[in-house]
This record gives structure tokens, sequence and C-alpha cells, in this order.
């Protein structure tokens, strides 16, 4: 099985099919987005002549939203995706930030996060956005005592129960806004068909991928990850390649006409490599700390024909036009013409506004 070819394919880095950024967002069912920055990066490559105003645009409309869901950590999601992914994510990642909470001794009980939610409604109302310190000024305004870890928390349980998502930027500046206010209602849909869904977003887009994967992906439970599989039924194809279980969905591209060489440069804590818990069929495990660290941190990487081949950095200063990168084996060749080109696409993109 040619896993980095499929991959590539259906991770939409080769010959991408949509021209918005909510379409790639719906077609990836989430992704990661600790990183600000990088994560237009990771859209924009991803879409059909991207550009960085496309993907901005696309967050200030509130298309797709940047919050917390599935794991404890920064997601995109599409905005029509959003209720459904919080109905089935959020008990796993509340558990999650309130274990946080707890370890911390942040002393917040359930009456006072529910205090924080009623003020939240009330300053938010109006389809304001505020950044984190304008509401953290009107908690210590309305008595509520506040700390950077106590405000994390009361937002973070605000997004899981539904009430904040983000709003419209405020410069470089993350803002909140109400759900309710920021996205259209939508039919709601039973455990179930959020399974089904989730997993078929999840396959879809990283064809091939092991229920080990999904779970790493989803934050789900074995058994939910297991019925998610299950209700998937003929759309899945299961293949046992290298003694393992592979899913492949019947909306995957998984093969090509031709194989002519690629090379990209991904952002950090792109989908590629974070999308999946076994990360050795497209980087040699040898390599893991050159790409990530063992406590979650991503790097840029390269990606050579589908393999992991080495780092980049962006440039130091804004607006400059220097782009450095290394390979993990001296011996590594890259054709010069598809390294240019790939730096080119990243320099077009950001210096695009």
């Amino acid at each position: 099985m040619k896993i980095p070819a499929i991959r590539l394919l259906n991770q939409q880095l080769l010959k991408p099919l949509f021209s918005t950024p909510k379409e790639v967002v719906s077609w990836m069912g989430a992704m990661q987005a600790q990183d600000a920055g990088m994560v237009k990066w990771a859209v924009g490559i991803r879409t059909k002549a991207g550009t960085l105003p496309m993907v901005e645009q696309a967050l200030q409309r509130g298309e797709i939203l940047r919050t917390h869901v599935m794991r404890p950590t920064w997601h995109l999601v599409a905005a029509e995706d959003i209720r459904w992914m919080l109905k089935l994510s959020a008990p796993h990642v509340k558990a999650a930030n309130d274990s946080y909470a707890k370890g911390r001794d942040l002393e917040i009980t359930e009456e006072l996060y529910k205090r924080s939610h009623n003020l939240l409604e009330k300053i938010l109302c109006g389809g304001k956005s505020l950044t984190k310190q304008e509401i953290t000024d009107q908690f210590l305004q309305a008595g509520i005592q506040v700390d950077v870890h106590r405000m994390n928390r009361f937002v973070a349980r605000a997004e899981l129960e539904g009430i904040v998502c983000s709003g419209e930027a405020k410069g470089s500046k993350h803002t909140y806004a109400l759900l309710e206010e920021r996205v259209p209602p939508v039919p709601e849909l039973t455990k179930d068909e959020a399974l089904a869904r989730l997993g078929r977003n999840y396959f879809r887009s990283h064809t091939p991928a092991t229920l080990q994967d999904f779970i790493w992906w989803s934050g789900l439970s074995t058994t939910e990850a297991r019925q998610a599989i299950y209700l998937l039924g003929a759309s899945l194809t299961a293949e046992t390649w290298n003694g393992q279980t592979w899913y492949l969905h019947e909306d995957s591209r998984t093969s090509m006409k031709t194989a002519a060489s690629s090379l990209h440069l991904l952002p950090s804590y792109d989908e590629y490599l974070l999308g999946y818990k076994d990360r050795t069929d497209v980087l040699p495990k040898e390599h893991y700390p050159k790409a990530f660290t063992n406590n979650g941190l991503f790097f840029p990487i390269i990606l050579s024909n589908g393999e992991v081949t080495g780092n980049w950095s962006k440039p130091a200063k804004k607006g400059g036009k220097h782009l450095t990168h290394s390979f993990f084996r001296s011996e590594t060749l890259a054709e010069d013409a598809l390294l240019n080109r790939g730096k080119e696409a990243y320099l077009q993109f950001i210096s695009s506004l």
C-alpha cells in the first residue's frame, strides 16, 4: 500500500479539490490550530489558489471557527459542524479541563462557572467580539477574581458549553463571541449520527488510517470509535497490510495517473503528521525528535514525495524573504526547483495581504 501517495491526495496536498477555506476545513473534519498563524498556511496550501486574505476572511465571517474541541487543544472547524462536534466531544474535554483546574487549585466551583457564563452572555451580546484581556477586565469589574490560569478555564468551559466561539479578530488578537449569534442554527444530530459523520470526515481526509489513529485524532473512547466505524458500514474498506488493519473511505482518491515528484513546506502542527498516532509510515522513528517533541511541540517540516525529510523556518523578520531549511540526512537530495517552488509558495501566501 502506497500510504504517502494516498495521503497526499486525500489531505489535499496534491491536486486539491476545493476552492474555499470552508470547503477544506469541512473536508478535513477538524485541523489542529495551536499555532494560529501556521494553521492559516495549513488551510491555504490545501486550497486551489489559496491566499492569506481568503483564510482570514473565512475566519472573520465565522465560516470557520478556531476553538477547543475533540482533544483539549485548539482546532479549526466548519461553523455548521461546531455544535454536534461539541456535543460529542465536550464530556471528554471537560473532564481534562476540570482536572487541570483542580491540579492547579484554582478553586472554581460549578456555581462560579455558571456565574461566568451569565457574565459572558451579558458582555458579548449584541454581536460583540472581545479579546481575552477585554473579557478579563469585565470579570474583574464584576468582582470575579481572575488570573491567566483561571481566565483560560472560564473561556474553555464556555467554549465546551457552546456559549462562546471565536469572534472577529482584532489585528492579530484572538477574540470570543457568542456562538448563538455567530453561527446560524442547524438541525441536531443523534449521537450515532455525530459518530458516523466524524468518522466519515476523518477517514475520507486521512485515508488510509487505523482504528488507533482515529482514536488518537478524535479523542473518542475505543468503544465510540468502533461504533463510528461500524456505522460507516460499506463506505469503509478494510485492508490488512504490515500486520495492521487500515481503513479507506469510498470518497477518497487512491490512485494518480502520474507520479510526479512533489515537495511541500508544511506548517507546524500539520494534520499530515499530527492526524495519526503512528507516524512511521511517513517518518522514520529515529527522526521523530526533529519533527516533534515528547511534550507535543510540532515543528514545520519538509515533505518530499509524501515522506518527512527535513525542517524549514519562516523568515526571522516580518516581510523577510529568506526561508532556511535543513534535511534530516546529509545525503538527502531535493531538486532545487521543487525546493524553491515550495519556498515561493509560502512567501506568496504570507505576502498576499
